[in-house]
């Protein structure tokens, strides 16, 4: 069972390694990633200021109209099971759940990076929350299907699916290429919860729609920035493990990061 169960963890490490992108395509993603996220620090900087000034406005209150406009029970039964996640138990536990998985596969850094962003996401909305003071949408201009506690700027729910989930389409896209079904599943799974957070909360009356925005936006930044640090830590082969640098000996064209070596490495390999 034990020699099973490791021939299933060389063959999914197999797979992974192959999958790996080239330095040159890492570098040109993550360029472009640090310039869009760059630029929405202002966006949500700007947003925020005017949320603290107007707590509710027209707009938000015309937006949650226009979301609501059916309240068919199936359709609150989708919203509910998009937004379930990340009011329980479910979401923390997918976060161990990928960041062991990650671990398992010999990729230690994905599996620190998955577990610390979301723990930075969630302090961040925290303090977030306290600064703006806003407060959440009431029965009367609209309707509050979903009730929740606390402040409202920004949605709790949607830095959190994208701490997580934006994370993982990342790197689906940043590691690995091809058609391979588990990255389709990846990215099909990953975006759809991140693109359908903000409406399922406008829509259940749990936020307003500025606040889905101001979530997007603050989100993107830590994921943006989460992402920098990464490849950086990435390139120089920050935990990785022996075995993946034999590997990627063995058969260099696998290799997507080349590691960095110090002077001081080399006079001791020597």
């Amino acid at each position: 069972m034990q020699n099973q169960v490791n021939s299933a963890v060389d063959s999914a490490k197999q797979e992974v390694t192959t999958s790996r992108r080239s330095r040159y395509h890492l570098g040109r993603i993550g360029r472009v990633l640090l310039i869009i996220y760059a630029i929405q620090i202002a966006l949500f900087a700007l947003l925020a200021g005017w949320v603290y000034v107007n707590p509710v406005t027209a707009v938000d209150v015309a937006i949650t109209r226009e979301f609501q406009e059916n309240l068919a029970p199936w359709l609150q039964t989708v919203m509910r099971v998009i937004s379930y996640p990340g009011s329980s138990f479910l979401l923390p536990a997918l976060i161990v759940l990928a960041g062991f998985a990650f671990w398992l596969l010999g990729l230690r850094l994905e599996a620190l990076v998955t577990v610390t962003l979301s723990i930075v996401s969630a302090l961040l909305n925290a303090v977030l929350k306290i600064i703006v003071h806003r407060p959440r949408p009431t029965d009367g201009p609209v309707e509050v299907l979903q009730g929740a506690a606390g402040n409202s700027f920004p949605s709790g729910h949607v830095m959190a699916y994208l701490a997580f989930w934006g994370l993982l389409f990342s790197f689906a896209i940043i590691l690995f290429q091809g058609w391979r079904w588990w990255r389709v599943a990846l990215l099909v799974i990953s975006a759809f919860f991140v693109v359908m957070v903000g409406p399922s909360r406008i829509y259940l009356g749990a936020h307003w729609a500025s606040d889905v925005l101001g979530s997007y936006l603050i989100g993107g930044v830590l994921l943006g920035i989460t992402l920098w640090i990464y490849l950086r830590l990435k390139e120089r082969g920050v935990l990785e493990t022996e075995r993946a640098r034999r590997r990627a000996e063995k058969y260099p064209s696998l290799r997507s990061f080349p590691v960095k070596t110090t002077k001081a490495r080399s006079n001791h390999k020597h």
